[in-house]
């Protein structure tokens, strides 16, 4: 007697999947569409991290990592902080002279050419390690990036994403290295690989822990959030240059649910139209949630 029962139920669920599985689809295609009318090309990886479901356009596409990068040089930081190799609270003097990868000649960067300008007023001075994070990752600042990849070491934070077995994320340098640029020894992520990064985030840093405050507190607000409601929180990092807009992040809904978000970029003929573009899918990706 109860074998229809089971039967009637296995129906409904299946059902319910393949409803499901259908508005993915139609996500995917609203999605692919928008990107069409954009002139450039672009990668997406989405999950929800309440189940699992995904979205991937060009996933395992390599990008220029641009500002993104970042993010993995903050998880080397804290990964080094917690070996007790140094503390958080502890000081860098401020300095703008590098090495460059591919002969160690040295050389400065610009305050022309960085989105922070606040560094270059306190060369000689120290700040803390935690304060020079919090602008490399809230302000994208060039110059504190090469001074905290100089303190942790590029192949450090490849070592430590290996450890975590995340893939497809490359970081050989600092930036603005044009030796390197110009040997083709650049930094490189995918869609995946920095979906692998935030959802390590998500699952291993509490709501009010310093990087998820450091997310939370980014500056440039231009992609993953702009269309979204006042009450949705977004804990992000962008990167930009020439041709290139990205976003990447884990963005929390009001009812606690919670999803990861990858948007990158590049051969943008415009620059703000590419901004708008994944604006508009980041805000599709939210209403098919709610």
């Amino acid at each position: 007697m109860r074998k229809p029962a089971i039967i009637t139920l296995g129906l409904i669920l299946f059902t319910i999947m393949n409803i499901s599985g259908q508005k993915n689809i139609r996500l995917k295609d609203q999605i692919i569409a928008l990107m069409s009318k954009t002139q450039g090309n672009f990668g997406l990886a989405f999950k929800n991290l309440d189940n699992s479901d995904t979205i991937f356009i060009n996933a395992h596409d390599y990008f220029h990592a641009a500002s993104t990068m970042k993010t993995p040089v903050m998880l080397e930081i804290f990964n080094q902080e917690k070996q007790e190799r140094f503390k958080i609270s502890d000081s860098l003097v401020i300095q703008n002279e590098f090495e460059s990868i591919v002969d160690k000649s040295r050389y400065s960067l610009s305050i022309n050419d960085d989105s922070d300008d606040i560094l270059y007023k306190k060369i000689g001075q120290k700040m803390t390690i935690y304060d020079l994070t919090y602008e490399m990752m809230t302000k994208s600042s060039n110059l504190a990036t090469n001074i905290l990849i100089d303190k942790v070491g590029a192949e450090n934070v490849m070592k430590f994403l290996a450890s975590l077995n995340i893939k497809e994320n490359i970081v050989l340098r600092g930036v603005e290295d044009q030796k390197a640029f110009e040997a083709g020894l650049n930094n490189k992520t995918t869609p995946f690989g920095l979906l692998q990064i935030f959802e390590h985030i998500a699952l291993t840093q509490p709501h009010n822990s310093l990087m998820m405050k450091i997310l939370f507190d980014q500056k440039f607000n231009e992609i993953i959030p702009a269309n979204l409601p006042k009450n949705v929180k977004v804990a992000h990092k962008t990167g930009s240059i020439t041709g290139v807009q990205h976003d990447s992040g884990i963005i929390f809904l009001p009812d606690g649910r919670k999803y990861v978000l990858i948007l990158l970029s590049k051969n943008l003929k415009n620059a703000d139209d590419g901004v708008k573009t994944l604006a508009k899918i980041s805000k599709l990706i939210f209403d098919y949630l709610n």
